[in-house]
């Protein structure tokens, strides 16, 4: 299996996305250039966090029309795995791979900082090495991350159980002081209807081993692997 990060001018997690998937899980992984418009031979593609195209007229708006991205979208109908971070989950709103759009956090504040998270669904090839209802500790670092959605949308992601995580407290509680962006539902990431492609705001790749503060971001790449080598 191999794993490619995908860079854009102004992407500024990507090595760490690139160190995470090498150095904690072991596996193949190669840098994507926005203007390729190839790229087979990979089985999980990771659009990272940053600030693509200085996230002009709004986050991931310009990223959207990468040359890449045609690819990406005929990657993920082919049922590829497509997992965005950060500013690679607001790519993959614009692209139209994901539901709903993202706005200015509540606060008008860039966030900086852990936040916990309940997982929702633990069946999907991101959250399959996770258990429903545990709580994970990730960093988030974000000035649009307040996930927006009309309620017929809302609705349906959350009766497909296509919700994956949710801002919660220490024990769980899915509450108002625990959401750090005033994100719908407290929605911290989603999946598409096939459950190939998810985005999430946290970043897992920032929480990849202990010594970073915690390890709980492994469990996404883990599930990836998994799941692939189930296949």
């Amino acid at each position: 299996m191999k794993f490619g990060i995908v860079v854009f001018p102004g992407s500024n997690c990507d090595a760490d996305a690139y160190y995470a998937v090498r150095d904690g899980l072991g596996v193949p992984v190669e840098y994507i250039w926005h203007g390729t418009r190839d790229v087979g031979g990979f089985d999980c593609i990771v659009l990272p966090g940053g600030f693509a195209y200085g996230d002009y007229l709004r986050a991931g708006a310009i990223a959207r029309f990468s040359p890449v991205m045609d690819a990406v979208l005929e990657f993920a109908e082919r049922g590829g795995l497509v997992l965005g971070i950060c500013n690679g989950f607001q790519v993959l709103l614009e692209c139209g791979l994901l539901p709903g759009a993202m706005l200015r956090n509540d606060s008008l504040q860039f966030r900086c900082g852990y936040v916990n998270l309940k997982v929702e669904n633990a069946a999907t090839p991101f959250t399959n090495a996770l258990e429903r209802g545990r709580v994970i500790r990730l960093p988030i670092a974000h000035g649009e991350g307040n996930y927006y959605a009309d309620s017929q949308t809302l609705g349906n992601l959350q009766a497909a159980g296509r919700v994956l995580f949710r801002y919660c407290d220490g024990e769980g509680n899915v509450t108002a002081e625990a959401n750090p962006n005033g994100s719908l539902l407290n929605i911290a990431g989603i999946c598409n209807s096939r459950g190939n492609v998810a985005g999430m705001m946290p970043h897992p790749e920032r929480a990849y081993q202990r010594i970073l503060g915690s390890a709980d971001g492994l469990e996404i790449f883990r599930s990836v692997t998994s799941f692939l080598g189930g296949r």
